[in-house]
């Protein structure tokens, strides 16, 4: 099926390209967003009388598009979700929770220009795409914690498992000390028997000694 974009779309054309795409792709996504047009020989036309005008919007959409993403690029967003100690999520962080959590935070955002690429299944950094506009895009990153607290911890670059392995390591040492001071104990006692046994003969042969005497 052959569409005229009325804008540039990534991987298939600039704006005014007639190309040839799936017809389930025209309908249910170009077609359906207002980002072509058939490329019926009416609609070429309309196209090209009206091109300077949507080449006017296109740059001015831009532009305040180019506007928000000087703000958002970089922005790193909290995102609250219950987890298992693993790290776990009981399910998953989605493009509305995206575009909600920067919403609140002052960035209007729409779930659609949300780009998750990797489903976000674990607790931690997770970079994520919005695209502002078909020439314009900003980088953010969600902090997927199981409270405020964890997702201060996982900013300042550690994680759950790192603490975990940090208590593991210090209750390890915790009973290594323990076994060493029992192995000190029981060698000061073995000193302490080895010393009254060196005492006692000679206070076993000075005691029989006496006797004989008797």
């Amino acid at each position: 099926m052959q569409v005229i974009l009325l804008e540039r779309v990534a991987k298939l054309g600039q704006m005014g390209d007639v190309v040839e795409v799936k017809p389930g792709f025209a309908r249910n996504y170009l077609l359906l967003q207002g980002k072509a047009l058939t490329a019926s020989k009416e609609n070429i036309e309309s196209f090209e009388a009206r091109k300077a005008q949507l080449e006017a919007r296109n740059l001015e959409t831009k532009k305040e598009a180019e506007a928000l993403a000087a703000r958002l690029d970089g922005q790193k967003f909290v995102v609250i979700r219950q987890a298992s100690d693993g790290g776990n999520l009981y399910g998953s962080v989605s493009t509305r929770d995206a575009a909600m959590v920067a919403t609140e935070e002052g960035f209007s955002i729409d779930r659609k220009q949300v780009l998750i690429r990797q489903p976000i299944k674990t607790l931690g950094l997770h970079e994520v795409e919005v695209h502002l506009h078909p020439e314009v895009e900003a980088l953010i990153t969600l902090n997927v914690a199981r409270s405020p607290e964890e997702a201060e911890l996982q900013a300042s670059g550690r994680t759950i498992q790192d603490v975990a392995a940090e208590e593991e390591e210090a209750a390890d040492y915790e009973i290594a000390e323990l076994f060493e001071d029992i192995g000190a104990a029981a060698s000061d006692d073995e000193h302490l028997a080895e010393t009254v046994e060196e005492v006692l003969p000679e206070d076993n042969a000075e005691a029989s000694e006496g006797d004989d005497d008797k």
